[in-house]
């Protein structure tokens, strides 16, 4: 039998993270090294693989009841090789430090288990009570796999270079960054789209880090949610009108 399909073989690597194309994640299991993963997201394994639901602590779950923000996650344990995609969205491995992670929770495909992940809210330049947006803060050492609808953009973020990102196109940035929401309009119109440019509430960042965005806006592809996060909302990012002060983590 032939076939051009034929040329779309497994890549065989050393690495633990890997890509097995633009759009799906290969992962090497050891058996003493589990992952997280986007619950549903598996595609192929190879080996002795068992995939079980991940417990939610009693302040994740409230956390995500009240903001939205979260991860519906299923463990990955055993000896094999695992094959994550979802909805044909192109998939980029991170490594994650010191310096942390700071990530819309819908664009999460998996992470190291021994990753800590935390809702954090990011506040709005005009004060106004449910202004703003819900976050995830990644933090430890490990590895994450992010998700974005078509080739993203990085932003070097630097002292006396400020970046600023639409909040419907962001997907991640480094989580020492100070960060503020803004729409450049007067504050009776912060809530539509300013004036008949069809942009709205933007992302501010200021220190020393990176940005990326992704070169579509709202929920990719075709409006199709990933997760379960609420759709936006005038323009505000996934969460839509909700938030409070950047940097401290629900509770």
């Amino acid at each position: 039998m032939q076939s051009p399909i034929f040329a779309y073989n497994e890549q065989q690597t050393q690495e633990r993270w890997s890509l097995q194309n633009k759009q799906m994640l290969r992962v090497a299991l050891e058996g003493h090294e589990d992952i997280l993963a986007r619950k549903g997201t598996m595609v192929a394994y190879q080996g002795l693989v068992e995939f079980d639901a991940e417990y939610q602590s009693n302040q994740q779950s409230r956390a995500r009841a009240q903001t939205g923000e979260g991860l519906d996650l299923m463990r990955c344990h055993g000896q094999g090789t695992v094959y994550l995609a979802n909805l044909k969205q192109h998939v980029h491995v991170m490594d994650v430090d010191q310096d942390g992670l700071t990530v819309d929770s819908s664009y999460v495909l998996a992470m190291d288990s021994s990753l800590h992940h935390e809702v954090i809210a990011v506040d709005s330049l005009y004060g106004i009570s449910g202004s703003g947006k819900y976050q995830l803060n990644i933090s430890g050492r490990g590895k994450v796999a992010l998700m974005t609808s078509g080739m993203p953009l990085l932003l070097q973020v630097t002292p006396d270079r400020y970046v600023n990102c639409d909040a419907d196109a962001i997907v991640a940035w480094s989580t020492g960054l100070r960060v503020q929401m803004q729409a450049q309009t007067h504050s009776s119109g912060v809530w539509r789209r300013r004036g008949s440019t069809g942009e709205g509430w933007e992302l501010s960042f200021m220190g020393t880090g990176f940005a990326l965005v992704q070169p579509s806006e709202l929920l990719p592809p075709q409006n199709a949610q990933i997760g379960s996060g609420l759709t936006a909302q005038y323009g505000m990012g996934q969460q839509g009108a909700r938030g409070q002060n950047q940097g401290n983590a629900w509770s």
